[in-house]
């Protein structure tokens, strides 16, 4: 097979991917006689496009966030970018006595990488989150009770709500399903974007944990628009003109 254009190799993606839903890097590479890095360059390119989600080893014509999935089965997706994400928003915690870290993959990122040197009290509803830091040096959890939902493995509804009504805390980290600048960040679930949206009344920063194929997405559940967001903690892959408008509405922009 002769050596195909970058155009017709995006012709042959969208075409497969069309009549498949979803494609693996390693068959394309074979199918197309080409590196498995130039598959990748051209599924982020058409992924830039909206034409494609760029998945672990392929991609899907569904966004692999936009559904309510299992966190079992997030926790494989973008591994590599959630662990960098988790290291940078680790450096935004100093000198507070108290932070908030939400449900979800990169939020336990986050909390696998937490190592206090001072004292501090973490609130979470998520109980991996929870466990991961009981016992961590420094660190007192104090766990939000409520309804477990098996797919975050995190709580929900009324007991954690009061919690919160008594409560403050200095820093808050959340994970998002998608965030548009003109929308805000949105979640897939909507029992935990009740207690999401009380989360980011009782803490006085905002910070969200999203890899970069969460921008320009959403979730069926607003909880917050971009005006509430203070920080985006994100990956490398995110386009540079979307850090520029996030950060002309004021909100900084963390590249992990």
């Amino acid at each position: 097979m002769a050596t195909r254009t970058i155009t017709e190799r995006h012709e042959y993606i969208l075409s497969k991917i069309g009549k498949k839903g979803k494609l693996n890097i390693d068959d394309l590479a074979r199918e197309m006689k080409v590196s498995g890095v130039t598959i990748r360059k051209d599924l982020k390119l058409l992924e830039e496009k909206s034409l494609l989600f760029r998945t672990k080893g392929g991609a899907s014509i569904n966004n692999p966030y936009a559904g309510d999935k299992p966190i079992n089965e997030k926790e494989f997706i973008n591994i590599e970018e959630k662990n960098k994400i988790a290291k940078a928003a680790v450096e935004l915690i100093k000198n507070v006595d108290s932070i908030m870290i939400g449900s979800g993959t990169t939020a336990f990122a986050l909390a696998t990488a937490l190592h206090p040197s001072k004292k501090m009290t973490v609130i979470t509803p998520a109980l991996k989150v929870g466990l991961e830091l009981s016992g961590r040096s420094n660190v007192e959890v104090l766990q939000l009770g409520g309804v477990i939902r098996p797919n975050s493995s995190s709580v929900a509804g009324g007991y954690a709500l009061q919690v919160l009504e008594t409560i403050s805390c200095a820093l808050l980290f959340l994970g998002v399903d998608g965030i548009e600048l003109d929308y805000g960040a949105t979640i897939s679930n909507l029992t935990e974007a009740t207690l999401n949206r009380k989360m980011i009344e009782t803490a006085q920063t905002l910070i969200l944990l999203a890899d970069s194929s969460k921008f320009n997405r959403r979730g069926v559940a607003k909880i917050c628009s971009a005006d509430q967001i203070d920080y985006i903690v994100t990956d490398h892959k995110i386009p540079a003109r979307l850090v520029t408008q996030f950060e002309d509405k004021g909100i900084k922009v963390i590249i992990g």
